[in-house]
C-alpha cells in the first residue's frame, strides 16, 4: 500500500469536520452561544453529541494508525542507518506511548460528556492535550535526530515551534479555565454570558483550546511528506493448525 501519506490527511480532515461541524450545529440548535464555547461544550447535547462521538472515534482510530506508522517509520530508519543516535529507539517508543494515550484521551472526551461523567471527561482531556503535547516534543526531537535521512530542517523547526505553542497554550487553558469556573455564577456554563462572571477568563481558555486543537491537526498533517516514502504490506496470516476436527 503506497498511499500511506493519506493517513495524516484523513486524520486532519476528520478532526476539522468534527470540530467545526458540531460547533455550527450546536449554535444553530441554540445549545451554546456563538462566542467561542469549549469544543466539548458544543457536543454536549443531542444530535451534535452523537455526531461528535462517532466522528471522534473514527478520528481516534485514524490518528492511532498514523502514530503507529510513524513509529514503524522511525524503526526502519534506525535499521537502515546504524549511525543514528542510539537513543532514537528509546525516544521513538516513548513517543508511541504518549501518542496512544493521547488517542485514548480523545476517545474519552468524545464518549463521556462533561455533563454525564465529568471526571472521565477531564481525565480524557488531560490525556489528549497533555500527552499530545509531550508526543509533539518527542517528535520534534526525533525529527532533528533523523535529519537529513528523513524530513527537513524546516520541518523540525516547525514542529518545535508548534510544541512550544501547545505547551504555553495548554498551561493558559488550564489556569484560565480553572479561574473562570471559580468565578462563574451563572446557570448554564454551555451558555456563558459576560454577566455570569469569569467571562474573560472563559474566552481566553476556550480560544486556547481551539488553537491547540488546530495546531494538533496541523502537526499530524506535517507527517504527510515523510509518509510519501513509506509503503505498507498486508499482514501475513498463518494458521496455527491445518487439521480440522468435525
Amino acid at each position: 500500500m503506497s498511499n500511506v501519506y493519506l493517513l495524516p490527511v484523513a486524520s486532519f480532515l476528520i478532526f476539522q469536520v468534527t470540530f467545526l461541524g458540531t460547533y455550527i450545529l450546536a449554535v444553530l440548535e441554540g445549545h451554546v452561544v456563538p462566542t467561542v464555547p469549549y469544543i466539548s461544550d458544543a457536543a454536549t447535547y443531542s444530535p451534535e453529541s452523537c455526531i461528535f462521538g462517532q466522528l471522534i472515534n473514527i478520528g481516534s482510530v485514524l490518528l492511532g494508525l498514523t502514530i503507529y506508522v510513524r513509529y514503524r517509520h522511525i524503526m526502519q530508519l534506525s535499521e537502515h542507518h546504524p549511525e543514528l543516535d542510539a537513543a532514537l529507539l528509546r525516544h521513538n517508543r516513548l513517543a508511541l506511548w504518549f501518542g496512544m494515550l493521547s488517542c485514548l484521551g480523545i476517545s474519552f472526551v468524545g464518549n463521556f460528556q462533561e455533563t454525564n461523567v465529568r471526571i472521565v471527561h477531564f481525565i480524557g482531556a488531560f490525556c489528549c492535550f497533555g500527552c499530545g503535547t509531550l508526543y509533539f516534543w518527542m517528535q520534534a526531537l526525533i525529527t532533528y535526530i533523523v535529519y537529513p535521512m528523513a524530513g527537513t530542517r524546516k520541518t523540525a523547526h516547525l514542529r518545535l515551534g508548534m510544541s512550544v505553542c501547545c505547551t504555553i497554550l495548554f498551561i493558559v487553558l488550564a489556569v484560565t479555565g480553572l479561574m473562570s469556573h471559580i468565578l462563574f455564577d451563572g446557570q448554564n456554563p454551555r451558555k456563558w454570558y459576560p454577566s455570569d462572571g469569569g467571562w474573560y477568563y472563559h474566552v481566553i481558555s476556550t480560544i486556547s483550546e481551539w488553537i491547540i486543537a488546530t495546531i494538533f491537526s496541523f502537526f499530524i498533517l506535517s507527517f504527510t511528506p515523510e509518509f510519501r516514502d513509506v509503503s505498507l504490506q498486508h499482514p501475513q496470516i498463518s494458521l496455527v493448525s491445518s487439521t480440522m476436527v468435525v
